[in-house]
């Protein structure tokens, strides 16, 4: 009777140790957050204590990138774990379906037995590939937005004054104003307290720091030092930093922290136009998309007692690393589509290689925003770059010159002719363009209203 006592109790103890080892995934994705936009990265002006302590308790990336910019084909790399040109997505493309022969990181961890749950902006597949359609078992509705009335916009900007309906204000359930920032955040806390029991994927992508920052509230702002049109942007990365605060709080009070990878990452570059910084860097959204500050983002890995805490990762990683990564931790194998590799063995020590030797661009689609064009490959501290197929190659070395005013292309002919003689070779791996269908949606792609929309098998993609 001892012996089958003590051999149920190692049973039992190693179903706990099994359960216990399979980890929580929070992904948090900003919109147009700038490399130098956090304390952490450098910033002096906008305060981010809880972000900071992200990478106090986990790994600071200095070279984290956007394959596929901006943000529609951005996240559609995130989602699917691949350059989203393997599928024809060279630019927006907006309304491209994203493939359905294979899973997406949602559906990847739903069939792992996780819970997966999405908040904020979608902006990815085609009109009837909503989060609930590509394997999110729950969705946040859309919360309706603030009507102004005349005598609010009274005294207003006059960009506020051109708004009816607020883009960045929401009413809860009790009908009270509220920040749309602030109300994803308690969205966040909701969801991880009905499943703290149960491994989950929680997804984070909100409408913030997207511009026009032009509603972000006094309260806000006066947090910050930052000065002229960039304090209003400071105002809407304060309130991020306070939900990331929340998810912190959260996780620790439901003795999760130390099991949950929560990863944090941007788009793609700030909007220049809002003051938003990519210091040491230059570039970013609007007239910089040429320029290296348009596709490096500030990324950090935190889960302690797994990562070392504090340190600097100086490789190059992308996007599609993270779906990779997540898929070894959570499951030990990594799906044959994905581009990424699992960055755990990098970021504790135990492989000293480069996680990738070269990265490359190709934003080209016909009838794309101009400014959007953009050819490139990254190699060691070399950037080599033009804008349109019939342009000349441009290289630079971003170690010693990361402004980028100094074009070396001529000086280093042999570096030029490897790394494009690298870029051929990798768009011949790709699709061809892809063209958009034309479907017509029958409902909302995230449903509206308070509370939760909630995946059945009609929803599921197959």
């Amino acid at each position: 009777m001892k012996f089958f006592l003590l051999l149920f109790t190692s049973i039992a103890a190693s179903a706990t140790s099994l359960f216990a080892a399979k980890p929580n995934i929070v992904l948090i994705y900003i919109d147009d957050l700038g490399y130098g936009d956090i304390g952490c990265y450098g910033c002096k002006d906008i305060p981010t204590p809880n972000i900071d302590r992200l990478a106090k308790e986990g790994v600071r990336f200095t070279a984290s990138y956007i394959t596929n910019p901006p943000c529609c084909p951005s996240r559609c790399s995130l989602i699917m774990g691949q350059y989203a040109q393997r599928f024809g997505k060279y630019g927006m493309s907006r309304g491209l379906p994203i493939p359905e022969d294979r899973p997406t990181l949602a559906k990847f961890l739903s069939g792992n037995g996780y819970v997966t749950g999405h908040i904020g902006k979608w902006d990815l597949g085609s009109k009837k590939q909503g989060p609930l359609q590509v394997g999110f078992a729950e969705v946040a509705k859309d919360p309706p937005k603030k009507i102004y009335t005349k005598k609010e916009l009274a005294g207003q900007s006059a960009k506020i004054r051109k708004l009816r309906t607020s883009k960045y204000f929401c009413l809860n359930e009790a009908g009270e104003t509220v920040w749309l920032t602030d109300y994803d955040g308690n969205s966040m806390v909701n969801f991880i307290e009905r499943h703290q029991k149960s491994p989950f994927f929680l997804y984070w992508s909100p409408a913030a720091v997207h511009s026009p920052s032009t509603e972000a509230p006094e309260s806000l702002m006066k947090r910050t030092t930052a000065r002229g049109e960039r304090r209003k942007l400071a105002g809407a990365i304060v309130s991020v930093d306070d939900q990331v605060g929340k998810l912190i709080q959260t996780l620790e009070k439901q003795g999760l922290r130390k099991n949950t990878l929560i990863i944090f990452s941007s788009d793609n570059g700030g909007n220049g136009g809002e003051g938003a910084s990519s210091a040491p860097y230059t570039g970013g959204k609007g007239k910089g998309t040429q320029k290296e500050g348009w596709v490096r983002v500030p990324t950090i890995f935190s889960m302690p007692g797994t990562l070392p805490a504090g340190t600097q990762h100086d490789g190059m990683i992308a996007n599609f690393d993270f779906y990779s990564t997540i898929a070894a931790l959570t499951s030990k194998s990594i799906p044959k589509h994905c581009d990424g590799v699992n960055l755990i063995p990098y970021l504790k020590g135990e492989n000293t290689n480069e996680a990738h030797e070269y990265l490359f661009w190709l934003n080209n689609e016909p009838g794309d925003a101009e400014r959007r064009h953009l050819i490139a490959a990254r190699w060691r501290n070399w950037r080599l770059y033009k804008k349109y197929n019939k342009d000349t190659w441009q290289l630079f070395d971003l170690k010693k010159d990361p402004m980028e005013e100094t074009n070396l292309a001529k000086k280093h002919p042999k570096i030029v002719a490897q790394m494009a003689s690298k870029h051929a070779a990798w768009r011949q791996t790709l699709a061809p363009l892809a063209k958009i269908p034309k479907i017509s949606a029958d409902k909302p792609i995230i449903p509206k209203g308070h509370g939760w929309a909630r995946a059945s098998k009609s929803t599921d993609t197959k």
